[in-house]
């Protein structure tokens, strides 16, 4: 059964179309950009800023039902969060998922298709530990996880996050090599994308484009090259993280601090 979120006018895409629309837009050279959303509004800020997809972010969704990020979230409240992000826009919806909230794969791809979302990341490390998951492991659940959607009727944008820029070991040229390793055994396993996330590098996100034989994923951060770099080295999508979570709420901070000094919270310095 393919689950749909429509409304009685017809007017928006089944969640088929909607996966198929989202995995069109990664183009290399083209990239989706994606400024990560945390709640309702900010995603309905992005739509209607004129980005064509909405995707969440784990940490930035916690934050804000109050746990840390790492899976401390119980998987209920972070789809919960995710259906109200669903409900609340007409654009295909990925879900940042960390490594599945230890649900089994045929109830995270059901229980996502319920919440309105055609698309996903899962990581490979331990959001619990940090420490890295052997790449047959999670090559395993990536492709249960296709396999589940597939049997469910269901279509899912599956974007695997490759962690070795951020906890693995070795020099650059080590990592570059278990990143490219990791990527194309996830794509053979059924993803749709991959995210070297803090792959900063420019020679190296253009040698992980070159050697990694699908869409890749680059996380925009300060030192990362610029969006126009990024779209000659043939990145295929960028992603933010929680990186306007954190800019966001820091505003937030500086507001709240000129009112405590009984200031306006509305002059320049406030708020810069």
């Amino acid at each position: 059964m393919t689950v749909s979120i429509d409304d009685e006018s017809g007017g928006v895409p089944a969640a088929g179309e909607k996966a198929a629309e989202l995995r069109a837009l990664h183009v290399p050279g083209r990239p989706l950009v994606v400024p990560n959303v945390w709640d309702a509004a900010s995603a309905r800020a992005v739509e209607a800023a004129g980005f064509p997809v909405i995707a969440t972010g784990s940490a930035a969704v916690a934050s804000v039902l109050g746990y840390e990020d790492g899976e401390e979230t119980p998987a209920g409240e972070m789809l919960a969060a995710v259906a109200r992000i669903s409900r609340s826009v007409s654009l295909p919806v990925t879900a940042d998922m960390e490594r599945g909230y230890r649900l089994e794969p045929a109830e995270l791809a059901g229980r996502l298709a319920a919440a309105g979302a055609c698309g996903c990341n899962l990581e490979d490390s331990d959001p619990r530990t940090g420490a890295p998951v052997g790449a047959d492991e999670q090559a395993g659940l990536l492709r249960a996880v296709r396999a589940a959607a597939v049997a469910a009727g269901t279509d899912l944008v599956i974007n695997a996050r490759v962690d070795v820029f951020l906890n693995g070991t070795g020099g650059d040229e080590e990592r570059l090599e278990e990143a490219v390793r990791r990527g194309n055994l996830y794509l053979e396993a059924g993803a749709d994308c991959v995210y070297p996330i803090f792959a900063a590098d420019a020679g190296i996100i253009r040698e992980l484009v070159r050697r990694i034989d699908g869409p890749v994923n680059v996380l925009f951060r300060p030192g990362t090259p610029s969006l126009a770099e990024l779209a000659d080295l043939g990145v295929a999508r960028v992603s933010f993280g929680h990186g306007l979570h954190r800019v966001v709420s820091g505003h937030t901070d500086r507001m709240l601090a000129a009112i405590r000094n009984g200031e306006s919270p509305y002059t320049a310095s406030a708020t810069s």
